[in-house]
């Protein structure tokens, strides 16, 4: 990851982020939790644990599985971030940022869960349902 700070905001701009450590390769996840919550993939870059935020009683945040969290601005209801709980992982979606010119869309996770109503035309590493479990998932304590 980079060393770079990035920062952005939500939709109604009550809650500002900067991320000190943004990784510019960009990636959508296809899960059916993802594109629920946004009607769609998530777009989203991994931002490490270096997050800070302003206003962020303005932020709410969803309990979506034992290893993860959603957080959301109660205001405009914009998406801010999915959060890995164990290691206080933000990935913030590409969106949201004020300079997103340097993201490159490169990857692709629970694509055996893709809808075949939409296609990326750019060519990207694809992991599918199983292959992020293995990678990813915590291990049972």
């Amino acid at each position: 990851m980079s060393d770079n700070t990035e920062s952005g905001k939500c939709l109604c701009g009550s809650i500002k982020f900067s991320a000190k450590h943004v990784n510019h390769h960009v990636g959508a996840c296809h899960c059916s939790m993802c594109r629920r919550w946004g009607g769609g993939p998530l777009i989203a870059v991994d931002c490490g644990t270096d997050v800070t935020f302003k206003g962020e009683e303005n932020i709410s945040i969803f309990d979506s599985s034992d290893w993860a969290e959603r957080g959301f601005c109660k205001k405009c209801g914009s998406h801010l971030f999915y959060r890995l709980k164990q290691k206080q992982q933000y990935h913030i979606p590409a969106g949201l940022f004020d300079n997103n010119e340097q993201f490159i869309f490169d990857h692709q996770i629970f694509i055996d869960k893709k809808p075949a109503f939409y296609s990326f035309e750019n060519k990207t590493n694809n992991l599918t349902e199983a292959e992020v479990f293995s990678k990813y998932a915590p291990e049972p304590e």
